[in-house]
């Protein structure tokens, strides 16, 4: 009742999620999804892709139906909005803010769409934001953090890491975040749980090691390494065939014949390329052997310091399509096809294994145990043209990142002695969405799929740019319902100070 505006928009929401439930019984399909469900049913880490979002679908297996996946994940991308608003409230942003900061969340239809999908962004977008509620749930006007919620903290964004490999620097951002933010003088209390900045970043960096370490493990249990995947070679070497020319490169010869043929201009995007390109699908052993995928990140990182300005221009063209109004079918219109709803049956490829064991329809019909595919109209007509019509423009998402940005930014203000003021923080959300942005852009390409996870904490950021001012020097704010202080009680304490010092100095009081 006191949160009408948000109890509104979280109907809707939940009433839009419930239309795809009904217009598409069980699950949508994308190519990732096959790998994703065969590795959960035959349980062997993926050389391409961390299986993080795999073991949670096997801890569901039991369970046989590819509905309640698709129903958590809907859950997951309600909760996400929850957490938004609870944290703006928090920082004392008023409700309509807090309110709209959680509409693009809950009512993009692209994100609904994902939600709906075998895909890992809901579970690896849910992590990360509950790990930034643990860390940012006092207000991110305190700087106190426990060493117990630290330490559950990493261990969140650690199984975020495992579920995708994007989320890596997130290792170190969020220590380093504690770390200044716990060194900047901040009080501590006389709680044995309370510390300061290292102690909560170094139970941080605790956290985050154990699920990153265990999976290191496994891995290394089939394949005799500790890697999280053996993919960074192949993406990169993708990322930087949208500008490699040899005849700069100068590579040397047993990395000659990675040379991408013809002009950089006559090729398709990377996330189209490299799954084409037969100089790097027909090495021997594949291009995720360990070997292979050596010489594939040596090759790459040569033409990043050879071309650094042909790198510098792919990464700002990737950051340059996310805020386009008309959304470009990139890196190729197979791939976009499937980030719709449509109103024909998906084809569920029953022709080939894509993971030792069985073929995708076989392992959708095990795991389902019912057909894998259902279009129900007319809830499918209505949920597929929602999605076409309403979603978060280019534009819109460069409005969000660049509101979130004005409440980072620090202001001076007068009289000097006020020092430096900035708002209630949001630089924690607002670099973690640049963060989730740039890093698949510069290891891989750019893809529409990857900004949904950016999206949540971009409009995170935005929502606390509107959180009251605060002085760090007085811990004082400079405007707001946060401890608020009446001149009445200033004089108070005023007069306290003198009669109880009569040395004192009156002018120098605040």
């Amino acid at each position: 009742m006191r949160h009408r505006s948000f109890a509104a928009a979280l109907t809707v929401g939940a009433i839009l999620r419930m239309l795809a439930v009904l217009g598409y019984p069980g699950a949508l399909w994308f190519s990732d999804s096959f790998i994703y469900l065969g590795v959960a049913l035959h349980p062997e880490p993926d050389p391409a892709r961390t299986a993080g979002y795999s073991l949670f679908l096997r801890a569901l297996e039991p369970f046989h139906s590819l509905a309640l996946v698709t129903g958590l994940q809907h859950m997951m991308g309600l909760g996400i909005a929850v957490m938004i608003y609870a944290l703006a409230r928090r920082s004392a942003v008023p409700q309509r803010w807090a309110c709209m900061a959680t509409l693009p969340v809950l009512l993009d239809g692209f994100e609904i769409q994902d939600e709906h999908m075998v895909m890992a962004e809901a579970l690896f977008t849910f992590l990360v934001m509950l790990a930034m509620l643990l860390i940012l749930r006092r207000g991110t006007h305190s700087r106190r953090v426990s060493w117990p919620i630290a330490l559950l903290a990493g261990m969140i964004t650690g199984c975020a890491v495992d579920v995708r490999t994007e989320g890596l620097p997130l290792l170190v951002l969020f220590p380093a975040f504690l770390l200044l933010r716990g060194s900047k003088g901040a009080p501590v209390r006389s709680d044995r749980h309370n510390g300061r900045g290292w102690v909560a970043a170094g139970t941080m960096v605790l956290g985050c090691a154990m699920p990153v370490l265990a999976y290191m493990g496994w891995f290394h249990a089939w394949t005799g390494e500790y890697m999280l995947t053996r993919s960074d070679g192949f993406y990169l070497w993708g990322r930087v065939s949208s500008f490699a020319e040899c005849p700069v490169i100068r590579p040397p010869a047993d990395e000659r014949t990675l040379c991408p043929p013809g002009s950089p201009s006559d090729r398709t995007p990377p996330g189209d390329y490299i799954w084409r390109a037969p100089q790097v699908l027909g090495l021997a052993g594949g291009p995720f052997s360990a070997a292979n995928d050596t010489l594939l990140r040596d090759f790459a990182l040569r033409a990043i310091e050879a071309q650094p300005l042909g790198y510098l221009h792919s990464l700002l063209s990737g950051l340059a399509q996310s805020v386009q109004w008309s959304r470009r079918p990139y890196p190729n219109a197979e791939t976009v096809y499937f980030y719709y709803f449509h109103l024909e049956p998906q084809v569920i490829p029953d022709d080939r294994s894509w993971v030792p064991g069985g073929t995708p329809f076989q392992d959708a019909v095990r795991y389902g145990r019912a057909i894998p595919s259902q279009v129900a109209e007319p809830f499918a007509i209505l949920i597929a043209g929602y999605e076409r019509l309403f979603f978060t423009y280019g534009p819109l998402f460069g409005l969000i990142l660049l509101t979130g940005l004005g409440g980072v930014v620090r202001i001076r203000r007068k009289p000097a002695r006020l020092a430096w003021c900035r708002r209630t923080g949001s630089m924690l959300p607002w670099v973690t969405a640049v963060v989730l942005l740039v890093f698949p852009i510069a290891t891989a390409d750019f893809d529409y799929r990857y900004v949904l996870p950016v999206l949540p904490f971009a409009c995170l950021a935005a929502a606390l740019a509107f959180a009251p001012m605060r002085v760090p020097v007085t811990r004082r704010p400079c405007g707001g319902p946060l401890a608020r202080r009446t001149t009445a009680s200033r004089h108070a304490r005023i007069n306290l100070l003198v009669t109880t010092n009569p040395n004192r100095r009156t002018a120098g009081l605040p």
